[in-house]
């Protein structure tokens, strides 16, 4: 073959298409005119070319250097059918891209097998130009689409865009009020802490203790009518109520309430034996000694058939108002009518009723009591094989006297028997001191300390803690009423220890009482 022009060269060829269009005319466009240049170049040259996507190019001179010259009219033909049935096969952007990629290659194949005009740096410089072009022109093709799944084909081509949401309306948050620095928490006063102690734990609400005196009274009321009405020939006094709750000397709760049976006795039959002339020699223990029985013999008392000896027994008495309360009296029908649940303690040595309603619960023991000689007696024998000792009580006389003293300084002595009774009483270790040994520390120290006004409270307080520690360390705190009395004789020597090393500790710290639980 010649290396100068073809024959159809002279023949200038119609103008082509831009080829960067992608679309519907313009690659149809692109197509016909792609067909029409390789029909004139077929018939014009003995070359043949060919450019299948992703195939190799055939020429028909490089296959008559390798000795295999191929049909010119069979080849076309093939290029001729592929290139009109490409938009059926690839669609039409596919078609273009293929029509786009024959022209590049074709272009590239032409420079490769026309012979080039040495030492022309124009010639080889247009060429490298058209090189890049023809790269450019093919990275500059669109991508086919992807292909439609077949579960797309089923949804609506157009589906309505979706409203616009509103735009959330943003309040204004208005400006925080600038705060002030938070001071560190205060430690309390003593003084404030006790106060705190007071109104927190201690006082009953004034319902609490309507509800819980009106029952009290109540069931006094009943259990009188019953003692009435099942022993008359026995000379009961009236009962009356006693305890923290009426007296006003520190009552946690409703409990602790009192039922004060009077034992009347004559007094031509029955005399007092003095603590001190009796067997225990405890001076707070008495004796009721049933006297003349060579002219008044046995029977002429009611109260001879409590006798052990010649000694009227209080736990004779206790045991026979022990089985009345228990077995005789109904209960059930006398709470049912109050509105309560009552039931007699049987287990306690005690005479106790557990009393429950709905406001409060009470806790009431019934003592016998016995008036001689300006003694009030009790029939609370301690334990032992001793059953005709009647304990000497001071209730009455400690309650008139704080009271008294109170009333004579605008004191507030009754205020700090309250909050050392209930420190006391929900102690483990000091619940035994709660009571009359506070009282009477409190009755010895107002013999020398005159200020007890309430803003002494810490103070006396404290005092009495310092006390305490010094009676305990003697083991012996004298009642104020009759000093030989020793109001710590009923304690063991290991509970007088406990107690007042932990006094001990709490007269440096006194808040630790008020945590202690």
């Amino acid at each position: 073959m010649a290396a100068g022009n073809p024959a159809g060269r002279g023949t200038s060829p119609p103008p082509r298409p831009a080829l960067t269009l992608i679309g519907g005319g313009a690659d149809e466009r692109c197509i016909d005119w792609l067909r029409r240049e390789l029909r004139a170049r077929r018939r014009a040259s003995t070359r043949c070319w060919a450019a299948p996507l992703g195939a190799a190019v055939t020429m028909a001179e490089f296959a008559q250097q390798r000795g295999k010259r191929r049909d010119d009219g069979g080849l076309g033909g093939v290029l001729d059918l592929l290139l009109a049935n490409a938009r059926l096969v690839l669609g039409v952007s596919g078609a273009a891209v293929l029509a786009i990629a024959t022209l590049a290659v074709k272009r590239l194949i032409d420079r490769a097998t026309s012979p080039r005009e040495e030492d022309d740096p124009k010639a080889e410089q247009k060429s490298l130009e058209e090189s890049w072009q023809d790269l450019a022109l093919i990275k500059a093709t669109q991508k086919p689409p992807k292909k439609q799944r077949r579960e797309d084909l089923s949804e609506p081509l157009l589906s309505p865009a979706p409203p616009p949401a509103p735009e959330p309306r943003i309040c204004p948050v208005p400006p925080e009020p600038p705060q002030a620095e938070s001071s560190p928490p205060r430690c309390l006063t003593l003084q404030e802490k006790l106060l705190s102690h007071y109104s927190i734990h201690l006082p009953m609400s004034e319902e609490q203790v309507a509800v819980a005196q009106q029952l009290a009274r109540s069931i006094c009321a009943e259990l009188q009518s019953f003692l009435r009405s099942k022993c008359p020939e026995l000379p009961f006094g009236s009962l009356f109520l006693s305890g923290p709750l009426l007296d006003g000397l520190g009552a946690l709760a409703a409990d602790h309430i009192h039922f004060m049976l009077p034992v009347v006795l004559d007094a031509a039959l029955w005399s007092l034996i003095p603590g001190e002339d009796t067997v225990v020699r405890n001076p707070q223990y008495c004796m009721i000694k049933r006297t003349d029985l060579e002219y008044f013999p046995r029977g002429r008392s009611p109260w001879d058939r409590f006798l052990v000896g010649q000694y009227l027994s209080s736990n004779v008495l206790n045991e026979t108002l022990h089985k009345m309360l228990v077995a005789s009296i109904n209960w059930p029908a006398i709470g049912s009518l109050l509105g309560t649940v009552i039931h007699p303690l049987v287990a306690s040595r005690e005479l106790r009723l557990a009393v429950k309603h709905d406001e409060v619960e009470l806790s009431i023991a019934l003592f016998p009591v016995v008036e001689m000689e300006d003694k009030v007696l009790l029939a609370a024998p301690p334990e032992g094989l001793v059953e005709n000792l009647w304990l000497e009580s001071f209730s009455r006389a400690e309650v008139s006297k704080v009271k008294e003293l109170d009333a004579g300084d605008a004191g507030a002595r009754q205020h700090c028997l309250c909050i050392l009774n209930g420190v006391c009483r929900s102690h483990p270790v000091l619940h035994k001191l709660s009571g009359s040994p506070l009282v009477h520390v409190i009755l010895h120290m107002s013999s020398t300390e005159s200020d007890w006004t309430e803003e002494s409270l810490a103070t006396r307080f404290q005092q009495v803690l310092e006390e305490l520690v010094g009676y305990l360390e003697n083991g012996v705190l004298p009642c104020y009423f009759n000093p030989k009395v020793n109001l710590f004789c009923g304690l063991l020597e290991e509970e007088i220890e406990e107690m007042g090393f932990l006094l001990y500790r709490a007269v440096s710290e006194p808040g630790l009482l008020l945590a202690e639980k």
